[in-house]
Order: structure tokens, then sequence, then C-alpha cells
């Protein structure tokens, strides 16, 4: 049969809905990344003082991830163009998951904190990858809904799963907590490994639905064409030198400042600054979570929206991104008010902006050169995770008296600079072709 015959018989027949499949896998896969990340929080009272552990050693131990994640993202995405997902990701959750098993037998400072450099370091490649699959099995109009549904994930372990790490914690001990985390992650490396093929390969999706996808603009032959060059500066100086990538480089970097706060001073803020109760804190600190996953989950359903109803790429994928950056310099009302509820409030409404905001990673599937994929999403989340550092470090000497406002400040101010940089930066959406 003619190619022509197949593709217009396969016009006729309605597509299969696999990548949806796809879409949740991804989902429990960042769920798990990210209870990995947080598991540390949730174990760091019991364990340091089982171990005699101060809190300058403790808070070198939760910078550790830090370092070493944002100092793979360039060598991680080179890979990410490299190596297929199914083994890439089967890897990487088994050496990080493995790293955090171990994490439940450590004894030393120096333990522990190599262990936590080993797990930043492994989980590194893991968002270029989604980046990677979603631009292979998803059109255009449909890729900010798998985006957000997947980064939604990060929220869910933080806001829902954090409670089952701490009962775990209560029952059987601290060691626990990285024993259970680590040995799911252990046991979904098996399963994606098992399940996972590119749109090609995978058993039920049928030619209705690859030619959809690749009608969309998803990339179904990307793993056909992945490069087999070794890694070259000049490739890195392309990605380097394009305004447009510049544009989301900059604004991931004030988008994550954001997170960062959320994920480290927020509660010392509640706590020491706001004078509540640790338990009153504790509940209170779920409502933001709980904001910017639901914003998390409007970001992609609302840009595929208008893309359906014909706005362009730019204009859909931009509107919430700089709207959210936009919402979140909302943070800054904190300053102006004393009561707890209007404090959480103002708080809540950043952090759904923050979520609005999110679909980032969209733009680095519309904007990177196609051979530079995972480079380029490399370098984003490089430069975006430097928030990783940076926050904690310039939040500590902003807040280093009985006011925490300059603090807040500077936060609002990151996501001001991230919605300028979007607008005058990318401009249209469109992706770099290469002259070669």
């Amino acid at each position: 049969m003619h190619p022509e015959s197949f593709t217009g018989q396969a016009s006729l027949v309605t597509p299969t809905r696999k990548r949806f499949f796809i879409m949740v896998l991804l989902f429990i896969t960042v769920v798990i990344n990210y209870l990995d990340r947080s598991n540390l929080s949730i174990a760091a009272p019991a364990l340091t003082s089982e171990l005699g552990i101060d809190p300058v050693h403790v808070g070198l131990i939760f910078s550790a991830f830090g370092w070493t994640y944002a100092a793979m993202q360039i060598p991680g995405g080179w890979l990410v163009d490299r190596v297929p997902p199914r083994i890439l990701y089967t890897a990487a959750l088994l050496l990080w998951s493995i790293a955090t098993v171990m994490l439940g037998f450590a004894a030393s400072f120096i333990a522990l904190f190599v262990l936590r450099m080993a797990v930043g370091a492994l989980e590194a490649p893991a968002y270029p990858i989604n980046s990677r699959v979603v631009t292979t099995w998803f059109p255009e109009r449909e890729r900010a809904t798998a985006i957000g549904v997947y980064t939604s994930g990060q929220f869910v372990g933080l806001a829902f799963l954090t409670p089952v790490l701490a009962w775990l914690q209560h029952a059987f001990g601290w060691h626990m907590v990285f024993v259970a985390t680590g040995g799911v992650g252990i046991l979904w490396a098996i399963i994606w490994y098992a399940v996972y093929r590119e749109p090609k390969d995978f058993h039920g999706a049928n030619a209705a639905e690859i030619e959809l996808i690749r009608d969309g603009g998803g990339l179904v032959d990307m793993q056909e064409k992945a490069a087999k060059a070794p890694f070259s500066w000049v490739d890195l100086g392309i990605v380097l030198s394009k305004r447009k990538l510049w544009g989301i480089y900059l604004g991931q970097f004030c988008l994550n400042s954001t997170l960062w706060f959320f994920l480290t001073w927020f509660p010392t803020y509640l706590v020491k600054y706001r004078g509540m109760d640790f338990i009153k804190s504790g509940l209170l600190a779920s409502l933001p979570f709980l904001a910017a996953f639901v914003g998390v989950l409007c970001s992609g359903l609302f840009s595929d929206w208008l893309i359906r109803r014909g706005a362009s790429v730019g204009f859909a994928r931009k509107l919430p991104i700089i709207g959210g950056l936009l919402i979140s310099t909302a943070i800054i009302g904190a300053n102006y008010v004393d009561s707890t509820a209007w404090v959480i409030a103002f708080l809540a409404v950043a952090f759904f902006g923050n979520g609005l905001a999110s679909i980032t990673w969209s733009l680095v599937s519309t904007l990177a050169p196609a051979r530079l994929l995972g480079l380029t999403g490399g370098v984003f989340n490089f430069i975006g995770n430097l928030s990783a550092i940076a926050t904690p470090i310039v939040i500590g000497f902003l807040a280093s008296g009985d006011s925490f406002a300059p603090a807040i400040t500077y936060i609002a101010v990151l996501a001001l600079l991230g919605a300028l940089s979007y607008v005058l930066l990318v401009g249209k959406v469109e992706r770099i072709e290469l002259n070669e």
C-alpha cells in the first residue's frame, strides 16, 4: 500500500488518545520527583536531633540539592537530545531513587550532604525529558494543558502528600521517609521502562493519532533525528546567543524565585516574623500551595482554549505567563497588613499567579531549535534554578533584622522583572531555525 493511501485512510479513522495516558505518566513522575525533593524537610527535625547536626550544617544539607541540580542542567539537556526518554528517564529515576533510599541509612553530615548532592545531580534531566516527551507526543494546541497537568504534580506532592510523609515519620521513624519515597521511585522506574514508548512504537496509538500530533506541530519523528554528534560549544553558543531564549531564561529565574521563597523561607516567615504558632502555620501554609495547584491547572487549560479559539501561539502562551507574573507581585501586599487572614490571602494570590505562569516550558517546546531542544531546556532550567541558590541567600540577608518586608519586596520586584522579560525580549513566538 502506498504511503499516500495509508495517510488517507488514517485521516478517516478516529484518533486514539494514548497521548493523555502519557500525560498521566508524566504527572506521576513529577509527583515522585518532588516528594524526593521535599522528604528531607519532613525528616530534618528528627534526623538532626538524632545525629546531633547543628543548624549551620542543616542549611548546607538543604542547599546541596540545588547546587548539583543547577550544575547538571546543561549536561542533562545534552543527554536528552541523544538518549531516548525510555532509557534516560529509567536510569535517572532508578539512580536518584537508590540515592534517596540510602539517605535513610545515612549516619553523618558528610553522608547526608553527598547523597543530597547525588539526588540533585540525578534529577537534573527530569524536566528537560518532560519537555522532550510533551513536544513529541502533543500537538501545539494541547501542549500547554499537558505541561500544566504534569507541572501540577509538584504541588500535589507538596500540598497533599507531605502529611503522608509526616505520618510515616511519626509511625516508623525518619529513616522510613527516605526508604518509602525511594522505594516508590524504584518501582516507578521499572514501570516507566515497561510502558513508555515513542508515538510510532506505542501499542494502541493508531496512525490517525500520530498524524494528528504531527499535523499539529508535534515532533513525532524526533528520536529518529536525535543528535548523534558529541557536545559542541558551538551548539551551546547558539542557545546562549538568541534574544528570544534569554527572554524565557531570565523569566524563569524570576518565576522560580517566588517558588523557592515558598519552598524555603515561607514557614519561617509565618512563625518568626508573623508570630503564628507552628501548628496553625502548618495548616495555613497549605493554602498557597493549593492556590498554586489551581493556578497550574488553569494555565494550561486557558492557554490551549485560547489557541482553539483562534489566538496565536504567542498570545495564548504569553498571556497566562505574563499575567501570572504580574499577579505574583501581589505578594507585596503582605507588607501592609497585620491580619493573619490577609497575609495568607496575599500570599495565596501570589502563589496562584506563580502557578498560572508555570507553563513556561511550553515556550521552550515552541522556540527551541528542533535539534537542540534538550540543550535549550537544560540551559533554561539551569538559569531558572540558579534561583534555588540565590533566593534563600538573598532573603537571608534582606531579612537579617526584625522586618521581612525587604525580602517580600525583592520577590515582588523579581516577578515584575519576569513579566517585562517576556514582554520585551521574547517577541514573536516561533521556532528558531538554524542555518546549517
